[in-house]
């Protein structure tokens, strides 16, 4: 099997999952905590942030983006080649699907259901413009820093808190966006509603590319240390990198 195919793997798996967990902790925390949307979110957003953590610490020495946005940046800063980046998009988007379908029918509900929340407005694409930044900044200034065995903790910890600070509750994932719309509970996004928050991640993710490399000028470096994060069989730690 090749490593193209193996990290296509580990990110359709490791997206999957991620859909699997924000869609059915938010129908679970419906069940559970019924007409309390501050303790819902809460529970949503504290398992999203648990289940990543682990999925990025068992599948990053593959492939552990799970992003669109982030492997967008990472063929930006040449970490990968068009066609590799095509394919790890590809397989994101699909195992986003999958992930929401399966969530749904885990909790006996239709496979599909088309969302009907619409969430709309300058502020929440706001939002969803500082949540995706800031996830960049996290991933790759963590990264950068010489800290590639801590990125799982780090994006943990800021998705659980920009549920929180960020009026969209977080998105800022493409594939997360678009798989959503597939189940209509707690978590959904209506189809209207699509198409601007993708943007506006995408316009983050052209901010954090900015503000990345502002911070970490040296492309090849930045681009070295990605690549050291996957597909590599190494030891957890890695010394202090120079911050250029």
């Amino acid at each position: 099997m090749t490593t193209l195919v193996r990290r296509c793997v580990a990110e359709f798996i490791g997206t999957a999952f991620l859909l699997a967990t924000v869609v059915g902790s938010g129908i679970a925390a419906v069940r559970l905590s019924p007409g309390q949307l501050g303790l819902e979110l809460l529970e949503n957003s504290l398992i999203t942030g648990a289940a990543l953590v682990a999925l990025i610490l068992a599948l990053q020495p593959v492939s552990g983006a799970f992003n669109p946005v982030v492997t967008l940046v990472e063929r930006a800063l040449g970490a990968l080649t068009n066609a590799e980046a095509a394919a790890l998009i590809a397989a994101q988007l699909a195992g986003a699907v999958i992930g929401s379908i399966v969530a749904n029918l885990m909790f006996k509900l239709p496979a599909v259901t088309i969302a009907t929340h619409h969430r709309t407005g300058g502020g929440l694409w706001l939002g969803e413009v500082v949540a995706t930044l800031g996830l960049l900044l996290v991933i790759f200034g963590t990264m950068r820093s010489g800290r590639e065995n801590l990125v799982a903790f780090a994006v943990g910890a800021y998705i659980s808190a920009a549920y929180w600070f960020t009026s969209s509750t977080s998105f800022a994932n493409p594939a997360v966006t678009i798989a959503r719309m597939l189940s209509n509970t707690f978590a959904g996004i209506a189809p209207a509603s699509v198409a601007m928050f993708v943007v506006m991640q995408l316009l983050g993710g052209v901010l954090g590319y900015a503000v990345v490399r502002t911070l970490y000028p040296n492309a090849k470096h930045l681009a070295a240390d990605i690549a050291d994060g996957a597909d590599r069989d190494k030891p957890a730690t890695a010394p202090a990198k120079e911050y250029a």
